[in-house]
């Protein structure tokens, strides 16, 4: 595990500083307090979600066995459940996200080289394979490595949010967040059809189920947002 707790710390370190030195905004909610308040319930929300559902798909794909984990997945559905509800709360409209998403997406994309390395202890391996690019992790058998197959989508995405980022900044804090989210979910999906967790209903698991919750929540505001730019624009 120690291989997996480095990796996580350079990608806390990278993300960290990439937040800080060069994706800066004056932020949505202008009030001092209540920035500070949102940033406390965004936390919580994704430390609940990243323990909780990870150690809930644990007791669900280890014959009831109560493990704790965490899960980026988890931590993505926690922080954006608890930030809407809080959002709705205080009356708060738009986007509040755009600004993490090139730091969350390096950050991803770090972290499962970290989560590919550590191997089987990590419980993110893919199922066997007879694909020549399978990997076997010590127990013989060849199996995708569906931790770099999330590393090379998230870097790709980290790549598309610079870019957003520079030529675009208005269509960048309006919509990028959405766009990351769906891009995420699309792609986190497929790899989870391709893990040994066990199915809760059609063949999918729990984080597959998550997965398509946030599908249809990146598609619900991305599709406002272009109603909204249509009725500006008639």
């Amino acid at each position: 595990m120690a291989i997996h707790l480095l990796f996580d710390l350079i990608s806390y370190i990278v993300a960290g500083y990439l937040s800080w030195r060069y994706f800066k905004s004056t932020h949505l909610i202008k009030d001092e307090n209540l920035r500070w308040y949102y940033y406390t319930v965004l936390v919580a929300g994704f430390v609940i979600g990243s323990v909780g559902l990870s150690t809930l798909n644990n007791y669900l794909s280890l014959d009831g066995q109560v493990i704790l984990g965490k899960s980026i997945l988890g931590a993505l559905f926690g922080g954006i459940l608890f930030s809407e509800v809080f959002k709705w709360r205080m009356g708060i409209k738009g986007s509040t996200g755009a600004y993490f998403v090139p730091s969350l997406a390096i950050g991803i994309a770090i972290g499962r080289i970290g989560c590919f390395l550590a191997g089987l202890e990590d419980y993110t391996y893919g199922v066997e394979t007879i694909l020549p690019w399978g990997v076997d992790f010590g127990d013989g058998v060849s199996r995708h490595p569906v931790q770099l197959y999330e590393s090379m989508a998230m870097f790709g995405f980290f790549g598309i949010s610079v870019w957003r980022y520079r030529v675009d900044r208005s269509g960048f804090e309006r919509t990028i967040f959405y766009q990351f989210i769906l891009w995420y979910a699309v792609q986190r999906f497929v790899w989870e059809l391709l893990k040994p967790y066990e199915p809760i209903a059609w063949g999918i698991d729990l984080f597959g189920w998550i997965c398509l919750l946030l599908i249809g929540y990146a598609l619900w505001f991305l599709r406002r947002f272009d109603l909204v730019e249509r009725s500006v624009t008639v």
